[in-house]
């Protein structure tokens, strides 16, 4: 290459990099010095230094800060393009695009102002990816503004398709915007008073690529501006159907914002029936995991729809029960948000409708006595005096008289909207109600004792003597964990599920029956599960509840046999201080013969019979039944085996043979393991 070559190529290089570095100090300068240097009119007004803090915001930009940034961008672009020596037919049209952008942010500036609350998150992007587009375009416009040999430099280093990808950019921006002002734009409808109207069907550039965005920003924006109760409420039923294709739609909704305009809906007194309960659909589709419905609590939903639960059309509750249900299924800390919002008193209420529970507030016309007048007051009195020496018992009845007072207002408040509804809407409200009820007690301590304060005992004890299908099995779901509850919870055992109480009665009652003639396994299996929960409630005297339990052992179903097993053996095993008492009965009522049944190797019945076979040899060794039924040579085979090392057994065993042995040598002493008290 010649000398002269070599000259102009390394000057044309060093010219290029002077303009490269020009263009990174320029790109820095003006975004460090845009807020304490520019000053530009904008909708009327000055936007000087400090321009990007308000302080009736708490220093938080607003939208109208945001909007202004590429407004800035645009009269700079304006500024530049006029001082370009080269490429001025491109630099012309640059600014011209410019010009039409900042007229648009301007509209846009004025609509959004024009709106009480408007939806934003549209607005932020496209004025993002607005400023980028000018960015480029002030750039290039720089870089022709310069004359001689550096003009011929830019000539050789820019080239057309620079500018037409700054252009490109450009009208991009000017379509985002074009659509920006679609969905801020004022109804037809004159009586909508200027609100935004209804969905938007057109794709701007900016979600050219997904399409999703667009439908999301179009329905979040109608939910929260518009004023039509038609438009709002085909909007929210949108949001839910998008809701249900994908996991990734639920993550956009809430992502952009989708909550907080779904909950105002929802507890929008003016809004439509249709509207609040499409919103509530939306917000239970969005509930799918534990992620989501963190961030649905953590946007203040779960007062929003607890307040709304007390006090709204049966329909709508029957959407806000199934929320409730599905947060809480979700997520433990929604369960202690609903529980410190109570929201077990209004689904108890709910649930309680129509169901003969013997509570004065039912018959209002009946008067009461004087000397029943002063019992009342006389128990009242003395309750609250002795608070302080059983405070236990005294929560309980200040819950109890503050979930009547809550159960007779909804039931007079209600009662008109009840009787004229639909058996299929009565039915479907007490399904979703017994469901959030299981939902919100499921491995939940506090909510379990919450429902016994309440008459939610009494309550589904009756739905299940009463009621089939999904209503019983959720009320014998929600009851069995509440048991579960109970097992490990010595206080919430004495409190809720005392022999002498009406409802405690009614539960025992129902379980035993179901346990019996249940219509299918699983509802045996549950009150056989539950009545095993409360194995350490029942006195020596209540023989009765084991003899269904004993009858089970035999069923047909190999589940069934094996939770009638593991029940048995709650009530045999040496932490329940009757053991000794409920096995003598378990061998009275003839399990031994069904329990060898159910001890066939390999067979998911062999665990739970033997352990329950080894505490009956370890608390009633003696007796001829076992003997009969060959225990000990039972166990000794299986000491042999590979059985043996599990650890449920393997120190049970040894303890059992040992026992079996002793009374066969002629020992006739039974050495018990002392049993746990409570």
């Amino acid at each position: 290459m010649p000398p002269a070559a070599n000259m102009l190529e390394t000057r044309n290089a060093k010219s290029s990099s002077l303009f490269d570095s020009d263009h990174r100090h320029h790109h820095h300068h003006w975004r460090d010095r845009l807020g304490s240097a520019m000053m530009s009119t904008i909708n009327g007004r000055f936007v000087g230094p400090g321009a990007g803090v308000d302080p009736a915001t708490g220093g938080k930009r607003t939208i109208e800060d945001e909007l202004s940034l590429p407004i800035l961008l645009a009269e700079r672009v304006r500024k530049a393009v006029g001082e370009a020596e080269s490429f001025k037919t491109e630099c012309a049209e640059m600014g011209r695009q410019a010009d039409l952008l900042a007229d648009m942010l301007r509209a846009a500036i004025r609509r959004l102002s024009a709106i009480p609350s408007p939806y934003e998150r549209p607005a932020l992007r496209i004025a993002g990816e607005a400023s980028k587009a000018l960015d480029r375009a002030l750039s290039l416009a720089r870089r022709c503004r310069r004359s001689g040999v550096l003009c011929r430099v830019v000539s050789i280093t820019t080239g057309s398709a620079d500018f037409r990808k700054a252009l490109a950019l450009l009208e991009a921006s000017l379509g985002d915007l074009r659509w920006l002002l679609s969905v801020y734009s004022p109804s037809d409808d004159p009586s909508d008073g200027g609100a935004p109207g209804g969905l938007i069907l057109s794709l701007p550039p900016i979600a050219s690529t997904d399409p999703i965005l667009s439908w999301v920003w179009s329905c979040i924006a109608t939910v929260q501006m518009a004023t039509c109760p038609s438009d709002r409420a085909e909007a929210a039923a949108s949001l839910a159907n998008l809701a249900l294709d994908s996991g990734r739609n639920k993550k956009i909704i809430i992502d952009e914002g989708g909550v907080p305009p779904l909950l105002s809906l929802l507890r929008d007194g003016a809004a439509s029936l249709d509207g609040q309960i499409a919103a509530a659909t939306a917000l239970a589709n969005l509930a799918a995991d534990r992620d989501l419905v963190s961030l649905i609590v953590a946007d203040l939903a779960v007062p929003v729809v607890v307040q709304v639960l007390a006090d709204a059309p049966m329909r709508l509750q029957s959407s806000l029960a199934a929320l409730v249900a599905r947060m809480a299924a979700h997520d433990p800390v929604a369960q202690e948000e609903f529980a410190r919002e109570n929201v077990i008193r209004p689904l108890v209420s709910i649930l309680s409708f129509e169901v003969p529970l013997d509570d004065r507030c039912l018959h209002p016309k009946k008067t009461s006595s004087i000397p029943s007048l002063v019992r009342i007051n006389r128990d009242i009195t003395s309750s609250g005096s002795n608070s302080n020496s059983n405070q236990p018992d005294a929560k309980l009845v200040s819950a109890s008289r503050d979930h009547h007072h809550a159960y007779c207002y909804y039931h007079q408040h209600h009662r008109k909207d009840w009787e004229n509804e639909s058996p299929e809407v009565k039915l479907q409200l007490k399904v979703a109600c017994a469901e959030a009820l299981w939902m919100l007690s499921r491995n939940c301590l506090s909510n379990s004792r919450k429902i016994t304060e309440t008459k939610g005992l009494l309550c589904l004890s009756k739905h299940i003597e009463l009621e089939t299908g999904e209503l019983q099995l959720n009320c014998l779901m929600t009851l069995t964990e509440i048991a579960a509850a109970a097992e490990s919870d010595a206080d919430l055992r004495r409190s809720a599920f005392k022999m002498n109480s009406l409802a405690a009665k009614s539960v025992v009652e129902q379980l035993l029956r179901v346990a019996l003639e249940g219509s299918s396994p699983l509802l045996q299996i549950l009150a056989i599960k539950s009545l095993g929960s409360l194995a350490r409630t029942f006195p020596a005297r209540e023989t009765r509840v084991l003899r269904p339990l004993v009858v089970q052992l035999g069923h047909w179903n190999p589940d069934v046999a094996t939770e009638a097993a593991i029940s048995l053996g709650k009530f045999a095993c040496p932490q329940n201080f009757l053991c000794v008492e409920h096995s003598k009965a378990i061998v009275e009522f003839e399990g031994v013969p069904r329990l060898m049944r159910l001890l066939r190797p390999g067979e998911k019945t062999q665990l739970p019979g033997l352990v329950l076979l080894c505490y009956l040899a370890m608390h009633v060794p003696s007796n001829e039944a076992l003997e009969r039924a060959k225990a000990l040579a039972t166990l000794e085979s299986v000491s042999r085996g590979a059985m043996a090392n599990h650890a449920s057994l393997r120190e049970l065993l040894p303890q059992a043979i040992y026992q079996l042995e002793l009374y066969r040598a002629g020992g006739h002493t039974c050495i018990h393991i002392e049993p746990d008290s409570e």
